[in-house]
């Protein structure tokens, strides 16, 4: 009888050990990080990262600019975690970031993210509006998830993104059992009955490209010279022979025709590329063929969309003006050319690529400065730009700082479940943007949404599954619960004002009136601008 009334207490103090250990140092070897710095401590690799810098500093001297400070590194790993996985890093993650030996913290971090499964999951969602759009499209036809979870995986393995690409571009078979024809798929023109060539067209010239060569789809492009009509329709009559049963693609006989709507009718035309036509393979399908000339390597298009979209991705904008060029020689900075030719001379290695970029100076500089950040400064990248979080990303680093531990293909299915279920429940409320790089304001319904809605609410106030309630029952003083929460939502320490301020509010506070002062304490962080912006 006596051992039945001790098995609560011990389990509560166990469960207090448990909770202390995850707030604070880490002992723990089962979910240990590895740090290895070995892939970014090649001497050709130091040497690219070495002439993107120049670049860059070229620039500056040029312009007159003395560049922002080196940010604090808690502040890159932000970064790092918000560009590669859509959310924080976790007070877990933090305690083993900063166990790490001084210098080696940010490249074994960034080598970390991507082996982890939430990257390759990520960086898949986020390609994929680029490659399918943002429409769920005819279920039966367009399986979205099927090719999701095909592109994560390939991205997990870290494949050559030409590969890949090829895969999407050329792929025959069923929807389900080779998901890269969902790429195809998702161009299906339910009405039509058929596939839209000119949709796929599109896509592969913005998406692989890195051009809005769309813009000569009905007429002569405007600002391109080059550009005319036939340069567009003769690309999308790669497609022209492309066929699609319910969920079988395959490509069959026939030639292309498309609608003349200046002269009526319809007009036919033979496949070309609007340049470089020496790249095009002399053996394939029409589709095949299209593929070869895309991923060849001696197409720098192709490189230098997939570094802009990759760079945008992680800084929140652009390397050139926009992610879609509207002529084959807009300007870009010198870094664009540097990154992209190692791009193609590495096979299209976007792990490789990411983590340049991630050990670029650039990426490293502060948004602030002593001295006054100018518009020079930011067209000059000289200082880090500030741009507002995607909606996923707000709402992944809300249910992150909840947490005290990760939360990632480790947690428990009902916890992943319940990030699924709240992450698209707020996305839906907060807005997603179909551009995914525009500048855009926030909004009145969005600020609400953060301060009364109940998604965020939930996430803040003081129920014993909430980081805001364990950190007051666990964290020995006023000043170290003060720490965990900043350190928690914000990823960095509080300054000494703000330390002293929220200490004193839970100066003698014991209990339930604890647990609401940190839970108001979390309210109040997250919803500040720093919160909602990459910085």
């Amino acid at each position: 009888m006596w051992a039945r009334h001790l098995i609560l207490p011990v389990v509560a103090v166990v469960a207090l050990a448990a909770l202390r250990a995850s707030l604070f140092p880490l002992d723990s070897k089962a979910r240990q990080i590895a740090f290895d710095t070995t892939p970014v401590a090649a001497d050709d690799f130091r040497e690219v990262v070495a002439r993107v810098d120049e670049s860059f500093r070229t620039n500056w001297a040029e312009k007159r600019l003395t560049p922002a400070p080196r940010a604090a590194d808690l502040l890159v790993a932000r970064r790092l975690s918000l560009a590669l996985t859509g959310t924080v890093l976790s007070l877990e993650e933090i305690r083993q970031f900063e166990s790490q030996p001084e210098g080696a913290w940010l490249d074994g971090w960034a080598v970390h993210l991507l082996h982890d499964r939430r990257f390759a999951d990520y960086f898949a969602e986020r390609l994929s509006r680029a490659y399918l759009g943002t429409e769920e499209g005819p279920l039966i036809v367009y399986r979205k998830r099927r090719f999701l979870a095909w592109l994560s995986d390939e991205l997990r393995e870290n494949r050559p993104y030409g590969e890949v690409v090829r895969d999407m571009v050329a792929g025959s078979g069923l929807n389900t059992s080779a998901p890269a024809v969902n790429f195809i798929a998702a161009a299906y023109d339910d009405e039509k009955k058929k596939t839209d060539a000119e949709r796929l067209a599109i896509r592969v010239s913005r998406a692989f490209l890195g051009l809005r060569l769309d813009c000569a789809q009905c007429h002569d492009h405007f600002l391109e010279p080059s550009w005319k009509q036939t340069d567009f329709q003769a690309l999308a009559a790669y497609f022209g022979q492309t066929r699609q049963v319910v969920t079988h693609v395959t490509d069959g006989d026939g030639e292309y025709r498309f609608e003349d709507r200046v002269n009526g009718g319809t007009v036919g035309i033979d496949p070309a590329v609007p340049f470089l036509p020496e790249l095009v393979p002399a053996e394939g399908t029409r589709r095949e063929k299209l593929a070869g000339w895309l991923t060849d390597r001696r197409n720098v298009h192709f490189a230098k969309a997939a570094v802009n979209r990759v760079w945008a991705m992680m800084f929140g904008r652009p390397l050139r003006a926009k992610v879609e060029a509207q002529t084959l020689d807009e300007p870009a900075p010198a870094a664009l050319d540097v990154l992209a030719s190692d791009f193609a001379a590495h096979g299209h290695d976007l792990r490789r690529l990411i983590l340049l970029i991630a050990s670029t100076e650039v990426f490293r500089l502060d948004s602030a400065s002593p001295d006054e950040i100018t518009d020079d400064h930011d067209t000059a990248w000289a200082a880090f730009p500030l741009t507002r979080l995607r909606p996923e990303q707000v709402i992944g680093g809300v249910l992150q700082a909840a947490s005290v531990t990760t939360i990632d293909r480790n947690s428990h299915v009902v916890t992943r479940s319940i990030r699924y279920f709240t992450e698209r429940d707020f996305v839906q409320r907060y807005g997603d943007p179909e551009d995914d790089f525009a500048p855009t304001p926030g909004t009145l319904p969005q600020r609400l949404l953060l301060m009364n809605g109940e998604l965020v609410d939930k996430r803040a106030r003081e129920d014993l599954l909430n980081a805001s309630a364990r950190i007051a029952l666990l964290a020995p003083t006023d000043d170290a619960a003060v720490e965990a929460a900043y350190l928690a939502v914000l990823t960095r320490r509080p300054t000494d004002r703000e330390r002293s301020h929220f200490s004193a509010q839970l100066s003698g506070l014991t209990g339930g009136a604890r647990q609401r002062k940190l839970a108001d304490l979390y309210w109040v962080l997250f919803n500040t601008t720093e919160m909602s912006y990459l910085h």
